[in-house]
């Protein structure tokens, strides 16, 4: 049996080779994507997933049909992750016969399978559910079909249309793939005017593929385009910057770090995809690196980037007999370091504090002092996500200015929540230090957080209230002590009244800068907001004189006294100066 198991893995081609390597590589995913615990973001993946659509706050539709389908397979993690999974093998098997020499060997096949798998972010990103694995089957893809359509097949703008379409419903990230690909090769579209006609087909039959999500988006305010391009901006810290680089030398192996600089200088393009390939590590990376000078970057952003370093480092290894030979060792080195992280990530042997750690045992205390009431957390949307998940209880995230909103603002979940007994998280030290610190209670996770909370009896949501300043015409800047008259025109869409006594409800005027150090401002007090009404409120407002020098966010907010605060509306923009400046 033995020597017949032999015999046939002897006679494997090198496209057999990489399929059945391929295949080992996808049961283990298997059973690490059954047996681990959801991170954070996959659980707010599967929140997309309850409610399919064509669009969602923060990404395209592909990465929850993907859920949705594996759900309906599979229970647990491993209905979650599945079609994650099973799309490694397909665009890594994809990318092979796209770069595949046509004299590959059975060493080629070992030494391409044996470079991916030394990929620290191709082994974590090929098991859980986010959307970089969908995005990296369609730029694996992508590469096939524009070689095709680079080599002038027939109607191969066809497929490069459907395939520029998909990309774009699974990650907006995706522009990036086509546009990088245009740069590289913009010398061949000029000497080939014909290949533009054909790349407009293509773009027309991508804009067919993806009208349904841009309807969604058209629906929604752009909300998912605002938020991308302006919503998440952060602010710049020398930190985000050696992160990222930090983080670059880490996923796509330290071990091989001084080969892609030999690499780079050795291996010479000679198509149109090697031309792409050459680029993208160059330009992904270098886009995301400055892309860190407005905020934190998270380092899967630049994964495409993998495409490229792959096949530089596999071209110039398979002709270098003594690169070759370290790149097999270092890689084995690297796979015996990922089993002992895999099996970490199962069975948690050293006891971390992590997210993938611990949920079961962490929400169902929280499921437990609930006792059937609905939690609402504080802006914590993967963490709400998870809580639902884990326990099946009815959970809200509420949007707080001091982070971002997120995709349960179009689940009105809060809605269901009315007139009930709530347990509401809230900011430990906004309750030690006062009259009411009897009403804070804590609950101790083993996932080591803490989860503090009040309960609030007869709840009742105010976020859905639109607030507009009427006369409220904010000069481009405005100094300490001014003094500021404007009406507040109010519109309640609940079906109850709303008192705003200064206790339970308060009026606030917001004045933040990039979602840092907001300062709320308490305005009037003593009027009733009707169910299903409107009221006008007369303010004045003086400018407070300890403001920073800086650009302000200025807007208005209901709230109850629990409750973390969000804009009731639009917020205005201004810059605020000293007093004699």
């Amino acid at each position: 049996m033995k020597s017949r198991i032999t015999h046939i893995y002897g006679s494997l081609t090198p496209d057999a080779l990489v399929a059945v390597w391929l295949a080992v590589w996808w049961v283990l995913n298997l059973i690490e994507a059954g047996c681990t615990e959801l991170a954070n973001d996959e659980a707010y993946y599967h929140l997309f997933a309850l409610q399919p659509a064509w669009g969602y706050f923060d990404h395209p539709p592909v990465t929850a049909i993907l859920v949705w389908l594996g759900e309906k397979l599979f229970a647990g993690e491993l209905g979650v992750r599945f079609f994650f999974t099973a799309l490694q093998p397909l665009y890594l098997y994809i990318f092979w016969r796209t770069i595949r020499p046509a004299d590959a060997t059975r060493r080629d096949a070992a030494l391409y399978t044996m470079i991916c798998a030394a990929m620290l972010v191709l082994q974590l990103y090929g098991f859980i559910a986010v959307p970089d694995g969908p995005l990296m089957f369609f730029t694996a893809l992508f590469l096939l079909t524009f070689k095709r359509f680079t080599e002038e097949r027939r109607a191969a703008w066809l497929p490069l249309g459907l395939t520029l379409g998909l990309l774009a419903l699974s990650k907006y990230h995706g522009a990036l793939v086509l546009i990088f690909a245009l740069a590289a090769n913009a010398g061949l579209f000029l000497r080939r005017p014909r290949l533009i006609g054909r790349l407009l087909l293509a773009g027309v039959v991508a804009a067919a593929v993806i009208t349904p999500h841009l309807l969604w988006q058209y629906q929604h305010d752009w909300a998912s385009f605002a938020y991308h391009l302006s919503g998440r901006n952060g602010y710049f810290e020398i930190s985000n910057i050696t992160d990222f680089l930090a983080n670059m030398l880490v996923v796509f192996s330290p071990f091989y770090v001084p080969l892609w600089v030999q690499a780079y200088r050795k291996v010479k393009p000679a198509t149109s995809v090697e031309r792409t390939l050459w680029l993208y590590p160059v330009a992904f990376i270098g886009f995301f690196l400055a892309t860190s000078l407005r905020g934190y970057v998270q380092p899967q952003w630049a994964i495409v980037a993998v495409f490229g370093l792959v096949w530089l480092l596999f071209s110039y290894a398979r002709v270098h007999v003594r690169t070759r030979r370290y790149v097999m060792r270092a890689g084995w080195v690297t796979l015996a370091l990922v089993a002992l992280v895999r099996i970490e990530m199962i069975f948690n042997p050293i006891g971390l504090k992590f997210e993938v750690f611990d949920n079961r045992t962490s929400y169902a205390r929280i499921a437990d002092e609930a006792a059937g009431r609905p939690v609402v957390f504080d802006s914590k949307y993967a963490i709400a996500a998870k809580y639902l998940y884990y326990t099946g209880g009815e959970a809200f995230s509420q949007p707080n200015v001091s982070h971002r909103t997120s995709q349960w603002q179009y689940r009105n979940d809060d809605d269901t929540f009315v007139g009930r007994d709530v347990l509401v998280e809230v900011d430990p030290a906004m309750y030690r230090t006062s009259p009411e610190a009897a009403r804070l209670h804590t609950i101790h996770m083993d996932n080591g957080k803490d989860f503090h909370y009040v309960e609030v009896k007869d709840f009742h949501p105010t976020r859905k209230v639109e607030i507009t300043a009427e006369g409220l015409d904010l000069p481009e800047t405005v100094h300490g002590g001014e003094q500021l008259h404007f009406t507040v025109h109010i519109s309640n869409p609940y079906p109850y009244p709303i008192h705003v006594d200064g206790q339970n409800y308060i009026l606030q005027m917001l004045w933040g800068w990039r979602k840092q150090q907001y300062q709320f401002f308490p305005l009037t007090q003593g009027f009733t907001l009707p169910a299903n009404g409107t009221c006008d409120v007369e303010c004045s407002f003086v400018v407070p004189d300890n403001l920073r020098k800086q650009p302000y966010a200025v807007g208005f907010a209901v709230r109850g006294r629990d409750m973390y605060t969000w804009f009731n509306g639009k917020s205005l923009q201004t810059h605020f100066k000293a007093r004699n400046d």
